[in-house]
């Protein structure tokens, strides 16, 4: 027993041991959150019954129910993996997006007052038509791409590059034109392509009255980080897919605020002038 404790005493270190059990803490709770934010959690809760299923099976010793949860278990691993795909991707490219020390890992873009501009204009115009298009009920999916790159979703369609505005929206989804069964990818704040084709989500959850282009916009928002705005064919109500969630019946104010604050960049903080600088500024008004 001595031994143990002195053992016990010579690799206890407070300082890394208290990291470890933080660290330990966050990746926890991080994966609970993403657990409760999308639809893994019901898999979450199977997976806990099956876990105390086989502890009560080895407990009471039931060898035959033990034995057929050890099978289940022993490729658990590459189920996980295969149930949770969207959702570690996600969370993969969400740690890739990570500020360390104030340097983005894999940055790729540069946030600037033009692309500021260019996405606050961008967010006017989607607003502006999902407007239009909802009070004709008139179908639309527009895709905002964000950090994850969806070059892969814009050669399914057809290249446009031009500026954001109501009309350019209008018509491309307007019934009868060749590109408005697909969707419409804004990247850096132009139309960079129409007639695109999205994943679909398989989310048992969804409701019967919402069709193809919600499914796809769910599929689009679980495979990355995009936004997407749905206008209903049906209904003409306007949606948001975002993270594997989808918010509906949104007005014109609300989706604006929405993709403000998810699409815009934020503005670049002044830089600060050297102490030197300041004092030689300060002294320069003094003698002036």
């Amino acid at each position: 027993m001595s031994a143990f404790l002195n053992n016990l005493r010579i690799n206890f270190n407070p300082p890394f041991d208290i990291l470890d059990i933080l660290v330990v803490a966050f990746i926890i709770y991080e994966a609970i959150r993403l657990v409760r934010q999308t639809r893994t959690a019901q898999l979450a809760k199977g997976i806990l019954v099956l876990m105390a299923a086989w502890l009560a099976a080895m407990l009471l010793e039931l060898r035959t129910l033990e034995w057929i949860i050890n099978g289940i278990m022993s490729f658990g691993l590459v189920a996980l993996v295969v149930v949770f795909q969207p959702e570690l991707r996600r969370a993969l490219e969400q740690v890739g997006r990570a500020n360390i020390m104030g340097i983005q890992l894999f940055r790729s873009k540069k946030p600037s007052s033009d692309l500021r501009a260019a996405w606050q204009t961008a967010a006017v115009a989607v607003c502006d038509a999902a407007e239009r298009l909802s009070e004709t009920s008139t179908g639309a999916l527009i895709v905002l791409e964000r950090q994850t790159n969806l070059s892969e979703i814009i050669k399914t369609g057809t290249l446009i590059n031009s500026d954001v505005t109501p009309e350019l929206l209008e018509t491309i989804f307007y019934v009868g034109t060749p590109l408005h069964d697909g969707a419409v990818v804004i990247r850096d704040g132009r139309v960079e392509a129409a007639g695109c084709f999205l994943p679909l989500s398989d989310n048992l959850e969804i409701g019967k009255d919402m069709g193809t282009r919600h499914r796809a916009a769910l599929g689009m928002s679980e495979n990355s980080d995009a936004v997407v705005v749905v206008v209903s064919e049906e209904t003409g109500i306007i949606s948001l897919a975002k993270n594997g969630v989808l918010i509906r019946r949104l007005d014109r104010q609300n989706l604006f605020t929405m993709l403000e604050g998810d699409v815009v960049p934020p503005e670049a903080e002044p830089k600060k002038q050297p102490f030197w600088r300041k004092k030689h500024d300060t002294e320069q008004q003094k003698t002036e």
